[in-house]
């Protein structure tokens, strides 16, 4: 059968989260997660169906692509399929050539999971290695210890301290309560929750938003980030920790991340928190 590129409809969406859910496994190096997905639909669940692509074949996904942002492409792929000619040739043409609706013109950047041929298949065309990323994760078979501070879910009501803490943690961040409550309309969130660290006076100090994929799969924290006013004093690793721990209350088999390799501070703070460094990946990139 043929594979066939397609945009799914809102209603759409849940199917390709489910397949998302079905390829994360510890066994397989890490690619996008339903927490990417779930993290996006802050925007809402149309702009969320906007930025999807998905490669299907007799009715099967086989790859999904999340455009994050106009020259990123975020690519997910079915582990039996990692290594499939056909899949990979469709997938280069497809993110190559910016007639099929994928990536512009001008200079782009493509996420694809090690090993998976598409690589391959894109440095034959001339894509060269991009931006380096540093994967961590946590095995959770073992309790996780205390994390020190006091922990909070985030509730509806709550929101604007979610809301407060990111901002006040990444400099130019917009979120805002409606994009908090768009997330957590969305069916990624059904299986997440949203910390936020407090400081022995009560304030707010970090916050971190944590996705599972089902019991004994792994689950992600996306994002994480401490307020710029409480740094240096241990939140990030106390949040990390608490995340982890509600991970393993969710049935997640182990604890992942992903972050800049340039950002040496949050890959230490990571390692501070019991998560183990694996092999450095890049994006693929095709220059303007």
């Amino acid at each position: 059968m043929t594979i066939v590129l397609g945009t799914p409809e809102v209603d759409g969406l849940n199917e390709v989260v489910h397949a998302l859910r079905a390829w994360q496994d510890d066994g397989e190096p890490a690619q996008p997660h339903p927490g990417d997905l779930g993290w996006f639909w802050r925007f809402g669940a149309e702009a969320t169906a906007r930025a999807v692509r998905t490669w299907s074949r007799d009715g099967e996904i086989l790859a999904m692509g999340l455009l994050d942002g106009p020259d990123l492409v975020r690519l997910a792929i079915a582990p039996h399929a990692e290594r499939d000619e056909e899949l990979a040739r469709r997938l280069s043409e497809d993110v190559t050539d910016p007639a099929r609706g994928v990536l512009g013109e001008g200079a782009a950047y493509v996420e694809a999971p090690p090993g998976a041929l598409v690589r391959d298949r894109l440095a034959e065309r001339g894509w060269t290695s991009g931006e380096a990323w540093t994967p961590l994760r946590r095995d959770l078979a073992d309790p996780v210890p205390d994390p020190g501070p006091r922990i909070a879910v985030t509730t509806p009501d709550g929101a604007h301290v979610r809301v407060a803490v990111q901002r006040a943690s990444f400099d130019g961040s917009r979120f805002s309560q409606d994009h908090w409550r768009a997330m957590a309309a969305g069916s990624p969130y059904a299986d997440a929750r949203c910390l936020i660290a407090h400081d022995r006076e009560g304030r707010a100090v970090a916050a971190v938003t944590v996705w599972s994929a089902g019991p004994g799969r792994p689950g992600l924290l996306e994002p994480m980030g401490v307020h710029r006013d409480h740094r240096r004093k241990g939140h990030g690793r106390a949040i990390v920790v608490a995340a982890a721990a509600a991970l393993r209350a969710l049935g997640s088999s182990s604890a992942i991340v992903r972050t800049p390799s340039s950002n040496v501070g949050a890959v230490a703070t990571y390692e501070s928190a019991g998560f183990q460094r694996l092999p450095e990946t890049r994006d693929l990139c095709r220059p303007s």
